[in-house]
């Protein structure tokens, strides 16, 4: 029923400023009501480089296992009959070039196609040798 006849129907429109005002007030509200805490950091103590360390180098024991399953300390041809005959070799060796007192770094460069079990002898006779510094060498990807 439209009692107003030839008068036009007005569109009903929004006022968006009650609208924004409201916003406005919950925007002030939270930003009062936050509260800022600062995050604590950690406390970290870096090393410094010490350029007198640096020209000290460690006695070294370089031991090689290639593919056959030949050994060597130093360069020099090991032979063995088991991981304690080995341990014995590696104190000789240690003992031929290096200083009394100090435990030698172990350096194992094996062969790729070399046993692992070969390695694990390596590193079982430095064991019980008492050599406590073991490390492994490896070949960066490159050409053969």
């Amino acid at each position: 029923m439209n009692f107003r006849k030839g008068q036009r129907r007005e569109d009903p429109e929004i006022n968006l400023i009650p609208f924004i005002d409201v916003l406005l007030v919950i925007l002030i509200f939270l930003m009062v009501s936050t509260t800022y805490s600062k995050f604590t950091e950690l406390q970290i103590t870096l090393p410094t480089a010490d350029a007198q360390k640096a020209t000290e180098k460690p006695f070294e024991l370089n031991v090689t296992v290639d593919a056959k399953g030949n050994y060597t300390i130093n360069g020099e041809p090991v032979s063995f009959r088991d991981v304690n005959g080995f341990a014995q070799a590696m104190r000789e060796a240690a003992g031929k070039g290096g200083e009394a007192g100090k435990s030698p770094v172990v350096i194992v460069n094996a062969d790729q196609f070399a046993m692992h079990q070969m390695v694990i002898n390596v590193m079982e006779a430095a064991r019980i040798a008492g050599y406590e510094k073991l490390t492994f060498a490896a070949q960066t990807g490159g050409t053969k």
